[in-house]
């Protein structure tokens, strides 16, 4: 685990201005990402990973079973979330007030990040926080969202917490189309996106649909491919070539199905991103070690696929949930200053600036 300060993290995503992890994009300013804040317990986000509301729930149950009452059966860790949304749904009064109370925990536990992060300078003027991450996509994760932001009105701060409204598995790849080159929009209808996270590794292609929408509000993800690598355990090299076959399978279906496709792939990787693609810290959860100087994912994608089209492929890669950010742009131009935070294996942050002055607060 990272154990730089925050205001170091920050300082260090302003500075990268290059072509990669960049703070400058054509439509917002990033104005801080990947922030480690700490306090006596340790990093402050890993109070609202998911793996903290198993900790919330495997608590509750600890407490129940010295009596016997304990109405779950088996390992908490081992209970899914499709199990954990039926509990709600479909189980007895014991079992659903179990649930419900550990969403209860984990939302005092976000509002109490959200409080943090906001004492931070690029928080503190934050109008609407964007939650996305695969926890968000559970009836358990939305309800822990709505009830975070009931805290937070509760403490009388003026600030939407809102789901990502893309699916989550897609919404890191349509957060690319906002890295991309305004040149691409001219002459393609497609480009390909890549989301690596800590468990998985998603390869897609994203339209454009700029004809329905010149603000990318509409942009969607034709096909993707999603590989489970923490199942694998694979090495650095023997995922990055497996990306690589998935990229190569994307493009080409896509190209047999008539879509133009730019040769410009988006990445979406966890950590601190330098100038030149280098991973500086915070990728710890990925296969071998992405952070070795003698190594350059952007390098490596480009020697696996280094045309599209009969064009040299271009690659921009930027922090995941900086990118999965990204993807809810177009709904966020009615406030200038918004974030978001990814619910995951860890807790991804991100904060904008919007360049275009607000139209006007309200979200469809």
């Amino acid at each position: 685990m990272a154990t730089a300060t925050a205001e170091t993290s920050r300082n260090a995503a302003k500075a990268a201005t290059g072509p990669h992890g960049a703070s400058e994009l054509p439509s917002v300013v990033v104005t801080s990402y990947n922030l480690e804040v700490r306090d006596d317990d340790g990093f402050v986000g890993d109070k609202a990973s998911r793996g903290a509301f198993i900790e919330h729930l495997d608590a509750l149950r600890s407490h129940l079973k010295r009596n016997g009452d304990d109405p779950l059966e088996g390992k908490t860790a081992d209970i899914s979330k499709k199990e954990l949304d039926a509990l709600i749904k479909e189980g007895d009064a014991r079992e659903a007030a179990l649930v419900l109370s550990a969403v209860e925990g984990f939302a005092q536990s976000l509002a109490f990040v959200i409080r943090r992060f906001a004492r931070l300078k690029s928080w503190a003027d934050i109008e609407r926080i964007v939650v996305g991450g695969g926890f968000r996509e559970s009836r358990v994760g939305e309800l822990a969202i709505a009830r975070a932001a009931i805290i937070l009105r509760t403490d009388g701060r003026d600030l939407d917490l809102v789901p990502v409204s893309h699916h989550p598995d897609e919404a890191g790849l349509v957060g690319s189309a906002h890295l991309a080159p305004k040149w691409i929009f001219e002459a393609y209808d497609s480009l390909v996106a890549v989301d690596i996270g800590g468990s998985n590794i998603r390869a897609g292609i994203v339209e454009l649909r700029q004809k329905k929408a010149p603000d990318l509000s509409k942009a969607r993800v034709w096909k993707s491919d999603l590989w489970r690598h923490a199942e694998e355990e694979p090495s650095r090299d023997e995922a990055i070539e497996r990306l690589g076959e998935m990229l190569r399978e994307q493009i080409g279906n896509a190209e047999k199905e008539g879509l133009r496709v730019a040769p410009f792939i988006g990445v979406g990787c966890p950590g601190l991103i330098q100038p030149d693609g280098a991973i500086d810290r915070g990728a710890q959860n990925l296969p071998g070690n992405w952070e070795s100087s003698r190594f350059n994912l952007v390098d490596s994608i480009r020697a696996l696929v280094p045309e599209i089209g009969e064009h040299e492929t271009e690659v921009v890669m930027h922090n995941d949930a900086v990118i999965q950010g990204l993807s809810e742009m177009p709904a966020m131009q009615d406030v200038e200053n918004w974030a978001v935070l990814t619910i995951g294996t860890g807790l991804g942050n991100a904060s904008y600036h919007n360049r275009v002055k607000a139209k006007g607060k309200g979200r469809d």
